[in-house]
């Protein structure tokens, strides 16, 4: 008490001095092991934002594990979001554009929502997606409020991103005490956890039950959280969004027809005229980052044998990945955001099925009967979505299932009149409104959420599936129907106009991706997942371990 008056009568002379109005109610302390911090005391909740995690990873520190903050003297303010990490400006006319605000190298952030009286309280840990290019913790639509609301506490993130995050190299492998590089983004997240583990009881969160949650990149990184040993026994639960397991390049050597991760880095170095990793650290963030992009850099996971130690799917395929309850899913309209994804569509329906036919050989005719010809649009679309998306979720749950924890399945499907008239009918992303309450406070391009009962009813249900799963591993919500475990039945949850349990989804969908899967890793030569259908470089032959 003595400290909290103290600290309260540092806050009010500061106000008084600067001439601004003190109104004591609105501030609010916490002495946590990292550190003092003033926040605000909003709407019920205690609010912290642009909280450092780790030290700037600038400088000498550029392309290292982050370290530790060390506990800061005096009361550090929360008060307002931290830069976001360097990243491109989004080209205008894009849904997702918006502006992210102070970009830096010095963003290793995270915020808080908590409810006010929170004592144990679950943790939700919010992991932003962008393509590992583009995001931030602190953008309005991952707002934590509303979820917060329903008795959680609500953690965002920032991790580097680009060529900052993501780069591997001869050089830093050979000044790293694992002797590996890349991966520094994966490194900052599972620090952030650590501290969340060590600091978020302060702020009324159980660091024994924590959910790591993500999005596109950000279930990416959820699933790379669940097979990574540095992550073991940081989280409880895991909620991965539109994740997509895609062939990882291998640190050293070329794998699936991708050339290692450190030949990349020694391209990356001459496009920057950089003599050496000294030359590189050297260069200005920003201007590295652009020539990287420009270069064709694309920023992803490297199996570098200790975080990864080796392709996702053959991680779970040995069950080697963390034992943990999961929801995973995908939006039936990904690709009509994203269309840069599918290919184009050919002259006639007649040469669609020849070019099927010619890569798919003995599965043409799986590939035909989900994809058919008489709309090769949506065809191309919808397959798109599923060797991306849709496979890569029900492999999540399937193989959780066979770890004997409960895995829940899901498909969102739901549209409204601004997405729909826009041919974007659940498109990539078009959940997240929803699960965080903010579908009346999204950016200025997306399209606008109408304001009625329903669509709010609607995000209520989403909030109270993914909060009570956060709590308790199971996922229910007021006034909707139970979400059956995907079992035995391959059960999931439609989110359609409202939430529906259903069975199947897209049946024969996975079946024909794994079998497309197994067959590019059993070749050796071919990635996998992104490079499907039109875009396919022919199907391998039907190996003996590949059902």
């Amino acid at each position: 008490m003595t400290r909290r008056l103290g600290l309260l009568a540092l806050a009010l002379a500061a106000t008084l001095f600067s001439g601004a109005p003190a109104f004591a109610d609105d501030v609010v302390f916490v002495d946590a092991p990292a550190g003092q911090l003033e926040g605000v005391s909003e709407s019920g909740l205690n609010v912290f934002k642009g909280i450092p995690y780790a030290k700037p990873p600038i400088g000498p520190a550029r392309w290292r594990a982050p370290v530790p903050v060390e506990r800061w003297d005096g009361v550090k303010s929360a008060e307002s979001f931290g830069a976001s990490c360097i990243q491109p400006k989004a080209s205008s006319g894009n849904i997702y554009a918006h502006d992210i605000g102070a970009i830096s190298e010095d963003c290793l952030f995270l915020n808080i929502w908590a409810p006010k009286d929170a004592k144990n309280a679950p943790v939700l840990f919010w992991i932003h997606g962008g393509a590992f290019t583009t995001g931030s913790g602190s953008e309005m639509l991952y707002n934590g409020e509303r979820l917060a609301s329903r008795g959680v506490v609500v953690v965002s993130i920032n991790y580097r991103l680009g060529v900052l995050g993501w780069l591997a190299h001869p050089g830093l492998s050979a000044e790293s005490p694992l002797k590996i590089s890349g991966n520094y983004g994966l490194l900052d997240q599972v620090q952030a956890l650590m501290w969340v583990r060590k600091n978020i009881a302060a702020f009324g969160g159980d660091p024994a039950n924590v959910t790591i949650c993500g999005e596109s990149s950000g279930g990416l990184n959820v699933v790379y959280l669940m097979v990574s040993p540095a992550a073991r026994g940081l989280f409880a639960k895991a909620i991965a969004q539109s994740a997509y397991m895609v062939s990882m390049p291998d640190l050293k050597k070329k794998v699936y027809g991708t050339p290692a991760a450190e030949g990349v880095g020694q391209w990356i170095s001459m496009k920057a005229q950089a003599a050496d990793i000294f030359a590189l650290r050297g260069m200005d963030g920003e201007t590295l980052s652009k020539i990287a992009a420009r270069a064709g850099f694309i920023p992803l996971g490297n199996v570098d044998g200790v975080l990864l130690r080796k392709q996702l799917v053959d991680t779970f395929d040995a069950g080697e990945q963390a034992k943990v309850p999961v929801i995973a899913g995908f939006n039936s309209g990904e690709i009509r955001s994203l269309t840069i994804l599918a290919p184009k569509a050919p002259a006639s329906a007649g040469e669609y099925e020849t070019t099927i036919r010619a890569k798919y050989s003995d599965l043409a005719d799986a590939f035909l009967k989900l994809y058919p010809s008489a709309n090769m649009q949506e065809s191309i679309y919808a397959n798109t979505r599923d060797a991306l998306y849709g496979w890569t979720a029900e492999r999540l749950a399937k193989d959780q299932a066979k770890l004997g924890v409960p895995s829940y399945l899901y498909l969102f499907d739901h549209g409204y009149p601004a997405a729909d008239n826009a041919g974007l009918h659940a498109f990539h992303a078009s959940e997240l409104p929803y699960i965080f309450g903010t579908y009346d406070r999204t950016t200025e391009h997306w399209p606008a959420i109408p304001a009625t009962p329903e669509e709010a009813a609607f995000s209520a249900q989403m909030m109270d599936y993914w909060t009570s799963f956060a709590r308790s591993g199971k996922p229910v919500a007021k006034n909707a129907p139970d979400w059956p475990a995907y079992g035995t039945n391959a059960a999931y949850m439609d989110f359609g106009a409202t939430p529906e349990p259903k069975d199947h989804v897209y049946p024969g969908m996975f079946t024909l991706h794994e079998a497309e899967v197994c067959r590019r890793r059993a070749d050796g030569g071919i990635p996998w997942t992104w490079n499907t259908g039109l875009a396919a470089p022919g199907t391998p032959a039907k190996p003996a371990n590949c059902d």
